[in-house]
């Protein structure tokens, strides 16, 4: 790996079209000279001076070759697939997810997608919208629902899957896991491995996708698993848009072969204007802002902070290391 540069010459580019990382970083104090860009062509044009890029989607791996200083990228989100990890390596450049940064907040926004569906929240806002007064419902099957003794099946228990099924079990809810490593954890009341993924989706009332994006869950929720789930249950995907197969989670839906979805994410965001799971009654859509919070400059910053002392002091190993 590149030697690590003094303090002096430790630039670092905070890169982000909203959150304000710079500001975090220097109201902590830090000496190291910092610059802060909005847009795409700014970190283009300021990544030669940079030794730290702080970067999500932003981050074009051409900027590689372009940064002949840069030693070392902090993601400002947990997922890393847009970064190329042998170029990083090749190059001698170290890198660092997010991950925990947004735990809460996305289980949290999950758990949210989860009652505004059962509880027909967006029903209801649709109604304000059109100062309907919806009148009581005979239909027992398109009333608001309860979750207590409903199955959650969690596809994906790192951080984030754990603390869902936390919150899914005060709700009084079975949590069905789903991950390659077997064994027993706290809150979960079965672990079953991928490869009988089918088998627990045939189980689900509602199904949430936490896990990240890797060759392995590119398109998990296809057709086969699609057709796994039952004609009641719930699709929430706060995970990544292509671990789904949009074309057919999309006649899915329109089938009626699931009752609705909460989807965060997507193949292609922003989410085009013509994209029909807008105009879907059972449909929540929710701009990739799970991971939204108020406290998410600070964490980040915190996680940023360690790792360039930990560079500093010149250890081998990062907090969330990923090259």
């Amino acid at each position: 790996m590149k030697p690590w540069p003094n303090e002096s010459d430790l630039t670092i580019c905070f890169a982000h079209a909203a959150y304000q990382l710079g500001a975090e970083f220097a109201a902590r104090g830090r000496k190291e000279p910092h610059v802060e860009v909005r847009s795409l062509d700014e970190l283009k044009a300021r990544a030669s001076e940079a030794a730290v890029i702080v970067a999500s989607g932003m981050w074009r791996n051409e900027l590689i070759g372009v940064a002949p200083r840069l030693r070392f990228v902090q993601s400002v989100s947990a997922g890393t697939d847009q970064f190329d990890k042998p170029a990083f390596a090749a190059a001698g450049i170290r890198l660092a997810s997010a991950q925990g940064g947004n735990e809460r907040a996305v289980s949290e926004h999950a758990m949210a997608l989860i009652l505004a569906l059962t509880r027909q929240i967006h029903l209801a806002r649709d109604n304000q919208t059109a100062r309907h007064w919806r009148p009581m419902i005979g239909d027992r099957a398109r009333r608001e629902d309860e979750l207590g003794g409903k199955t959650l099946v969690i596809v994906g228990l790192g951080r984030i899957g754990m603390r869902l099924a936390g919150l899914a079990s005060a709700f009084g809810m079975r949590v069905i896991g789903v991950r390659r490593r077997p064994g027993p954890e706290s809150g979960i009341d079965a672990i079953v491995p991928p490869d009988r993924l089918g088998e627990a989706l045939a189980q689900a009332d509602i199904v949430a996708l936490t896990c990240p994006l890797t060759p392995e869950t590119e398109g998990l929720i296809g057709k086969a698993a699609l057709a796994s789930m039952r004609p009641d249950a719930l699709l929430i995907n706060v995970a990544r848009g292509r671990v789904v197969d949009e074309a057919a989670l999309l006649e899915t839906l329109r089938a009626g072969r699931i009752a609705g979805a909460g989807l965060d994410c997507f193949h292609d965001e922003p989410l085009p204007p013509d994209s029909p799971f807008w105009a879907l009654p059972n449909v929540v859509v929710t701009p990739h802002s799970a991971g939204e919070t108020r406290a998410y400059e600070a964490n980040v910053v915190d996680i940023l902070i360690e790792n360039l002392d930990r560079l500093a002091r010149g250890e081998a190993s990062l907090r969330n290391q990923i090259v």
